[in-house]
């Protein structure tokens, strides 16, 4: 069927193909994932991915994955970042993003650990939980996530945002480098079971972080997503999207109770957790 086009329209037509398409982001490189990597083990600061869609975010975090697991072994848990709206809006992105955390990654309470321990090192009062139940993939509550959990464990988590210009991540870059999961140091875990209202105390708590005494910080249980364990139930969401279920052992870290601050020789960081059992404490000592 022949068509008659106006030639005023053809021209308009032909005007709108003349003009340049708007430049679409892809998955980094297995060159520049490469790059990333080295720069992660060397500890210095890598190109900023930039332009990232979320789907490329996730490609590009793959790849990066993969060649941690071929040195830090496979994952013994996840990290759910950005669960805050403070750090949501320092990075300009307004849903959690999540990275792998491994064996390696993980220290004791109490450990020294080098102030230059990653090429953009900071550090944040965190909460790490183990999964005792695959119940958990299916908990829409944060009661129901409490039911499926065996520990609540005290965390300073060291992420490394590794990038030559960090004030520039985004969301999706901030998945692509795994969310910045380099290091941590672990308190002794609260067990779960037999612990009155652990729900409530979660949510209440006072998070303080404090540098050779002086509080530096504090925020409350509520600043992560209204509950802490709701990070649990948004993280069970996103594996789920890749067929990925939390197993029991897993250790999940919910996210930032403060400020990312940076590190500093001679500083000794503690975070207490005033309302959980026994006012808990973890520490860390930066040489």
């Amino acid at each position: 069927m022949n068509m008659y086009l106006p030639p005023i329209l053809c021209l308009v037509l032909a005007g709108l193909c003349a003009l340049p398409l708007p430049a679409v982001a892809d998955c980094l490189s297995d060159e520049e994932v490469a790059q990333l990597a080295s720069a992660y083990t060397a500890r210095t600061p890598a190109d900023n991915p930039r332009g990232l869609s979320t789907r490329d975010a996730e490609c590009s975090r793959a790849k990066f994955n993969a060649i941690l697991r071929s040195t830090l072994g496979a994952p013994v848990g996840y990290k759910a970042g950005l669960t805050s709206s403070a750090v949501q809006q320092r990075f300009r992105h307004e849903s959690p993003v999540r990275g792998s955390l491994y064996a390696p990654m993980l220290l004791q309470s109490g450990a020294t650990v080098s102030s230059s321990y990653g090429a953009r090192p900071v550090f944040e009062a965190d909460l790490l939980v183990r999964v005792a139940d695959t119940a958990i993939n299916s908990a829409t509550t944060p009661a129901e996530v409490l039911a499926s959990i065996d520990q609540v464990i005290p965390f300073i988590e060291l992420p490394d945002l590794l990038v030559t210009d960090p004030g520039q991540l985004d969301g999706a870059a901030i998945t692509a480098i795994n969310v910045g999961a380099r290091l941590g140091v672990m308190g002794k875990p609260i067990p779960v079971r037999g612990a009155s209202d652990l729900s409530g105390a979660l949510q209440n708590m006072q998070v303080i972080l404090r540098g050779n005494g002086a509080e530096l910080d504090r925020g409350l249980g509520s600043d992560v997503l209204g509950h802490p364990l709701n990070a649990v139930i948004w993280l069970a969401s996103d594996l789920a999207r890749e067929g990925l279920p939390l197993q029991a052992g897993d250790l999940v870290s919910l996210g930032s109770f403060s400020r990312l601050l940076s590190p500093a020789p001679g500083l000794a960081v503690e975070v207490q957790y005033i309302g959980l059992p026994g006012d808990p404490k973890v520490e860390v000592i930066f040489r």
